[in-house]
């Protein structure tokens, strides 16, 4: 039967596109030299969870890790123009910082007595508290950064409103310091790091690594945010008017942590208005999913011809997710507008982009337009300019900051699993 079967795939059946004909503009890229962005800072990161010993199969450790690589794009460009490069100009266009974390992510336990979903909830509190942003003159914690993304640019929150985890207790919107508080209700004790909900995906038979790549979708944008806030702060009339930030993937927040993605989008709406700019100019490079397989197939058939923008509106998200309800798409989880670019060389880029004011999606359908999206033309002006053969459609930024938080396969993962016994103290027999 499944070979007699006949599944729709959108990407594979165009059929008649002069539908979108109206949904593309042509020579979108158009920033003026005075105004070019003249360094990118990418964010990217990578998970494993590994076994930890092959005697107890259900014990798993999970480890993470984020990067953010610093190009400066004017440098780069000027090797370009050399007959040989020169390895050591172009190593000092490159700066990068790592952030790793780990913790046990199944049958193992922060202490007797609590279960999984309590030991991911005490772990994620330890690691937030310990675990810091280090890079020039920036020193905060990844708790730091969660208290400044729900407050203002320079201006974090004092509390945050956490609903008691406990499945039998209704307290919500319980306001918890950095130091945290006891459930008004039931008197579990409650950390700011309840906020994300991160627990909620926690199963007790299962290798819990969906919570753990929430947790890093999350580290993430506290990343982007530390570094946008540095330069805001610092250089608000010069680095940040001329950097780029990019996230690995869409600007989008999934699962119980989505609530941040509101956060997100007050947090550097409100840094635009008060920079009095463009900036910051930030979007998010999506290399696999459905609108990239739809978008590829667009480039094939010669449908985006190079330096066209298509405006991905209700229309085409009908026609992409096969859905005769488009309307809400994202409303709950994006920050940013989703558009697709055929670079001047030929890429294609689906890619996400911050609105100037307002949700970019919402119950009616949100803001479509690229009107919506000053920072477009700037944003497409680097795709064009830092292309890159890493992997397919790619841009050099992106490329480096993968690079640097890939964990290696292979002999990587054992490593990772001695390690892991090393933590919980598990020698490598039963005994």
């Amino acid at each position: 039967m499944a070979e007699k079967s006949d599944f729709y795939v959108p990407a594979e059946h165009l059929s008649d596109t002069s539908w979108l004909n109206s949904k593309i503009t042509h020579d979108a890229a158009q920033a003026e030299s005075d105004g070019r962005i003249t360094s990118a800072i990418a964010v990217d990161g990578s998970l494993m969870v590994v076994p930890v010993r092959d005697g107890l199969p259900s014990v798993r450790y999970g480890y993470a890790q984020s990067a953010a690589v610093w190009l400066d794009i004017t440098a780069m460009e000027k090797q370009k123009q050399e007959r040989f490069v020169d390895p050591v100009a172009l190593g000092q266009a490159i700066n990068s910082a790592l952030i790793s974390y780990d913790l046990p992510v199944a049958g193992a336990y922060v202490r007797r007595g609590v279960s999984i979903k309590d030991s991911w909830r005490e772990s994620l509190d330890s690691l937030f508290r310990t675990k810091k942003i280090e890079v020039n003159r920036m020193n905060q914690s990844l708790m730091s950064l969660l208290f400044l993304l729900h407050g203002q640019p320079g201006k974090p929150a004092t509390s945050l409103d956490v609903n008691c985890p406990e499945p039998t207790c209704g307290e919500r919107d319980v306001a918890v310091s950095n130091s945290g508080a006891d459930c008004p209700g039931c008197k579990m004790r409650l950390f700011p790091t309840d906020v994300l909900r991160i627990h909620e995906e926690v199963v007790e038979d299962g290798s819990n690594e969906s919570p753990l790549g929430r947790l890093m979708q999350v580290v993430e944008l506290l990343v982007v945010a530390g570094l946008a806030t540095l330069l805001w702060e610092q250089s608000r009339g010069q680095l940040f008017q001329n950097t780029l930030f990019i996230m690995d993937g869409p600007m989008a927040v999934y699962g119980p942590p989505a609530k941040l993605r509101s956060r997100a989008l007050h947090y550097f709406q409100s840094m635009s208005g008060a920079s009095g700019a463009l900036a910051p100019f930030i979007c998010g490079i999506e290399k696999t999913g459905t609108v990239v397989d739809y978008a590829s197939a667009l480039a094939r058939h010669n449908v985006l011809a190079e330096g066209d923008l298509m405006t991905v509106d209700s229309d085409v998200i009908s026609a992409i997710t096969n859905s005769d309800n488009p309307i809400a798409y994202g409303a709950e989880t994006y920050w940013g507008r989703k558009f697709i670019y055929r670079s001047i060389d030929g890429r294609t880029v689906v890619f996400t982009v911050l609105p100037r004011q307002g949700p970019p999606y919402d119950d009616r359908g949100g803001q479509a337009h690229p009107s919506s999206y000053p920072t477009l033309p700037a944003i497409l002006d680097v795709i064009d300019r830092t292309g890159s053969s890493m992997y397919r459609n790619g841009i050099v930024p992106v490329s480096l900051a993968h690079s640097k938080a890939a964990y290696p396969i292979g002999v990587g993962t054992d490593v990772l699993r001695l390690a892991a016994r090393q933590k919980l103290g598990l020698g490598p027999s039963g005994t």
